[in-house]
């Protein structure tokens, strides 16, 4: 068995970077850790898709801060929202996503307090509990590492992605949100990767072999 996803982050209503990685039209599909459009609405949010869906059929994406509601429930409407929910996309794999952000000083439409996240988080891993690996798909990264450190040294994360993170310790947690973080660290026994900004040129690969799954940052040209 040997089955490969994209992970792609932040594509503010741009998908022409993405036509400039090379895995996306042989993986099994991509995911999109947030921010499908830049203060977006649904119809962003559609052609967005078809846009992508022409590269490859299998889209699963959900809300960044930067998303109006309504994206969400285009999202959902396709069939492809990730947010709250868990799913075995490979026999013993549970990805699970984890859309919105915590609060921030810019106000952006899909904020909430950070309680809220470790309630959606929970939600989704009923849904995947029982599986032998696992995905973490978020928007926001875990507070206090390389992943959620803005330009000033201050970090802006989550603590309750990352108390779910050292509770649940999953094989792999792909994060954005935070564009000048680029990381490729652990957080416990978890690979934590952000790509940053996709425009910057980088995605995450992820990897299933029969021993395991794993993920790797790259960048095209």
């Amino acid at each position: 068995m040997n089955k490969k996803w994209v992970v792609v982050g932040d594509l503010h209503s741009d998908v022409r970077p993405v036509y400039h990685i090379p895995e996306i039209k042989e993986v099994e599909g991509m995911f999109i850790t947030g921010d499908l459009t830049n203060l977006g609405r649904a119809k962003d949010a559609d052609r967005m898709l078809a846009s992508l869906r022409e590269l490859n059929p299998q889209v699963y994406a959900q809300m960044g801060n930067m998303d109006y509601p309504d994206v969400g429930e285009t999202l959902a409407r396709r069939d492809c929202n990730l947010h709250a929910r868990g799913m075995e996309l490979a026999q013993g794999v549970g990805f699970m996503g984890l859309g919105w952000s915590n609060k921030t000083p810019f106000s952006t439409p899909a904020e909430v307090d950070d309680t809220q996240l470790g309630q959606w988080l929970e939600q989704a891993y009923e849904d995947v509990r029982d599986m032998e690996r696992l995905v973490l798909i978020s928007h926001t990264p875990p507070v206090n590492t390389g992943a959620d450190t803005i330009s000033s040294g201050e970090h802006v994360g989550s603590k309750s992605i990352r108390d779910f993170i050292e509770n649940r310790q999953p094989d792999i947690c792909v994060c954005g949100h935070i564009h000048e973080a680029v990381t490729d660290e652990y957080l416990g026994k978890t690979r934590l990767i952000n790509p940053g900004m996709i425009s910057q040129g980088r995605y995450v690969l992820l990897t299933l072999t029969d021993s395991k799954i794993t993920g790797e940052l790259k960048k095209f040209k």
